[in-house]
């Protein structure tokens, strides 16, 4: 298992709009996977791979297209006080609970900066009692960078910040920020060179996508520019699977095998394509689980939905503690997700 990928992959920063070093890395890894490999104008990476096999006379070969977005949650730079605090933007769904004393990198046309990410206010030993309840929103932390006056010299609107914490393995699982969405992107890779020289009859599509985050806006466009007739949205989902949350709302259960995603807010998967993907699984011996969110949404719907359409489906990896940087997935979970891509693919 290539857990060194998914750790390049993870520590990477790349938030929505600004997804470049992570798509360069992308670039350098599937040399010789693909065909043609373009990057549109939003960004995306889109990369084609040609029938390995004539379809039956008077057909064209089938499109099938896997939708890996890129980015990350984080923030970009909004405003740097004289002092040198730095106040940003989320780009993406945070928590304010999960951000209080956070180490960050923010991104700068001279390289990467450390810093620290704290509420504005006063600390505890000075604080009120209704100070200590009060749950301070996004907006109202700051980073310090430890340059002082400095800081306006080298920082700017706009520039990229991301939390910053390395990926470590804990006894079956991987724990790291950005398993949502850089599990995707492995499984992209992965999943292909998993395919090896199969004779697969369809033309293969994989677009590692920008702007997930923040709207489905990359898949949109490069949905729109392939017009497949099948799409796989390939993400994370939740895995409540912890204390403190009902059984009816954990989602799925880790180390019982990928999800198959059938609903969220922004699509209802494709019914027949369902019962293909299950009962391929069932024949691979795949561990598999459904899957629903009651809100959410994933790249599988900007395919969907794409010009006439497109028959869809997730291939969902179930994680725990989301939009952390302790992002927890069974390795064994992302093995199924790539053997049910590769053979999805091999059979058609």
């Amino acid at each position: 298992m290539n857990i060194d990928l998914l750790r390049r992959l993870c520590e990477t920063p790349g938030v929505p709009g600004h997804e470049h070093r992570v798509r360069d890395l992308i670039l350098k890894e599937i040399e010789g996977l693909f065909d043609d490999v373009q990057t549109d104008a939003m960004g995306s990476l889109i990369c084609r791979r040609d029938a390995r096999k004539p379809a039956k006379k008077g057909e064209k070969p089938k499109k099938v297209m896997l939708l890996c977005h890129m980015d990350e949650i984080g923030f970009l730079v909004s405003h740097i006080t004289d002092k040198g605090f730095i106040y940003v933007h989320p780009v993406g769904g945070f928590d304010a609970r999960n951000l209080f004393s956070r180490r960050v990198l923010v991104s700068t046309d001279e390289g990467d900066l450390k810093g620290v990410m704290n509420a504005a206010g006063r600390p505890i030993h000075i604080a009120s009692p209704e100070e200590r309840k009060k749950t301070p929103e996004v907006t109202d932390f700051v980073i310090d960078l430890g340059l002082g006056e400095k800081t306006k010299e080298v920082v700017k609107v706009g520039d990229m910040v991301t939390l910053d914490e390395p990926l470590i393995e804990i006894g079956e699982k991987v724990v790291s920020k950005a398993l949502d969405n850089r599990v995707a992107c492995w499984l992209g890779i992965e999943a292909l060179r998993a395919l090896g020289d199969a004779k697969h009859v369809c033309e293969i599509y994989v677009a590692f996508t920008c702007q997930e985050e923040v709207g489905l806006r990359g898949a949109k466009t490069a949905a729109y520019a392939i017009q497949p007739d099948i799409g796989l949205g390939v993400d994370i989902t939740l895995a409540c699977d912890t204390p403190g949350v009902s059984e009816q709302d954990r989602t799925t259960v880790q180390g019982a095998g990928f999800g198959l995603h059938v609903k969220d807010s922004s699509f209802i998967a494709d019914l027949q394509l369902v019962k293909d993907i299950e009962e391929l699984a069932k024949e691979e011996e795949i561990p598999y689980q459904r899957t629903m969110l009651r809100i959410g949404g994933q790249d599988g719907a900007a395919a969907q939905q794409a010009a006439a359409g497109a028959k869809a489906v997730g291939i969902v990896v179930g994680t725990r503690y989301v939009h952390t940087v302790t992002e927890m997935i069974h390795k064994s979970d992302l093995l199924a997700a790539r053997d049910i891509l590769a053979a999805y693919l091999k059979c058609n």
